[in-house]
């Protein structure tokens, strides 16, 4: 359930209609923005999450999720208890040495108050957050950008996510996928609200989307 959204999703896609006569056409045949952000979001976990999911299917990395989250009592632990568990052990759940360095890195850092504590984040710009959060080890750009958009920024373009590539080059017949510097370039009118333009190309990237627009 989403929580004293900082932006009007109704605002932000008549923004986009207004300034892109493509995203205009694009947010018509899609429809309603079924961004639903939560700010209450706890970053450890959320990250904790990503890791684990990292090149998997959705459908392994839940099942590894969820034995790792068996250790804790089917809960996220704290950092310090995943501190505090044997590498075997993670091992066991089925997650890689190298995502075990990744997340006791993460624990580690969130433990000595080297990342932001969610109560800080509010104050602190996009640009910052990203660099904060990718000191991580197995922890890029991309990743903290998709942790901003669930936690409700209005202003994030992730210029190297495949899928909102694959939605630009479908929604504006491009024929081919436009580099990261070129989806910047184009995303300029779009801001304050490139989060939600975002969710219009990942529903164009969509096999029903382009089925229906055959």
């Amino acid at each position: 359930m989403s929580i004293c959204l900082p932006y009007d999703p109704v605002a932000a896609v008549r923004h986009l209609g207004e300034a892109d006569p493509v995203m205009a056409d694009l947010t018509a045949k899609v429809g309603e923005c079924g961004l639903d952000p939560r700010v209450d979001l706890d970053p450890f976990q959320e990250l904790l999450r990503s890791i684990v999911y990292q090149q998997l299917s959705g459908h392994a990395a839940a099942s590894i999720l969820n034995r790792v989250l068996g250790l804790f009592d089917s809960n996220f632990p704290t950092p310090t208890a995943l501190l505090k568990t044997a590498d075997d052990q993670l091992r066991s759940c089925g997650l890689s040495w190298s995502k075990i360095r990744a997340v006791k890195d993460l624990a580690d850092k969130t433990r000595e108050k080297l990342l932001p504590a969610p109560k800080d984040i509010a104050g602190m710009s996009s640009e910052e957050i990203i660099k904060a959060f990718s000191t991580v080890r197995g922890i890029g750009p991309w990743t903290v950008e998709m942790l901003l958009i669930s936690m409700g920024r209005p202003d994030i373009l992730p210029v190297t996510d495949l899928g909102v590539r694959r939605g630009f080059s479908v929604a504006y017949e491009t024929g081919e996928l436009p580099t990261p510097k070129e989806l910047l370039e184009r995303g300029e009118c779009w801001r304050p609200f490139r989060s939600v333009a975002s969710w219009y190309l990942w529903q164009a990237a969509s096999p029903k989307f382009r089925a229906e627009s055959a």
